[in-house]
């Protein structure tokens, strides 16, 4: 899954509700185990780009990420997360995430990047923000839509025409969660 220049492909991954609603107050306003595990399937050994406010909505028992180079794009030059590289912009972060030198992000993960597969992906996995100005970068989205409606303060981006469905999960019809919400696996590139 390598671009056309031979460096790692983008990718943005996230769940919605009807209306694009990703999140609300935060967080996510619905469970769904079976999502959480598809994007740790998804993302697992590929170094994983947020936003500050997105790792802070982790529980703190999942960060950082395990198996994934965490690298958090942030304003606050001070910051510090455990297990976790501060970016000042998105370039830098997208930067250190493609970066196959021995920069800062071996120095802080060691091992966690080298050996992976030159086809490697990067994954931004959020918020609102970051989706929305990586969604311009990125060859491939991965989205689980959920049949549900809810109140939600944050959407997903506007996906373009030029954005074309290469995968359905089922191809027709729904999973449905052990938490009784019905769901579906979406992938789309360009």
């Amino acid at each position: 899954m390598s671009g056309a220049d031979g460096l790692p492909v983008i990718g943005l991954i996230w769940a919605e509700a009807h209306g694009g609603v990703i999140g609300a107050g935060g967080g996510m306003p619905w469970h769904v185990p079976e999502d959480l595990a598809h994007f740790t399937r998804t993302t697992m050994g590929a170094p994983v780009v947020m936003g500050r406010k997105t790792w802070e909505s982790l529980p703190e028992r999942f960060r950082p990420l395990p198996g994934r180079a965490n690298i958090v794009v942030t304003r606050q030059a001070d910051w510090h997360g455990e297990g976790a590289v501060a970016a000042g912009s998105v370039e830098e972060a997208l930067a250190l995430a493609a970066s196959d030198a021995d920069d800062g992000v071996h120095d802080e993960f060691g091992d966690l990047l080298e050996g992976r597969p030159t086809d490697a992906c990067i994954w931004v996995i959020g918020g609102a923000e970051l989706f929305g100005r990586t969604i311009g970068l990125a060859e491939r989205l991965v989205v689980t839509e959920l049949d549900l409606d809810v109140e939600g303060d944050t959407r997903a981006p506007d996906r373009g025409p030029e954005w074309r469905v290469e995968r359905t999960d089922p191809e027709t019809g729904w999973h449905t969660s052990r938490s009784g919400i019905r769901y579906r696996f979406v992938t789309l590139t360009r």
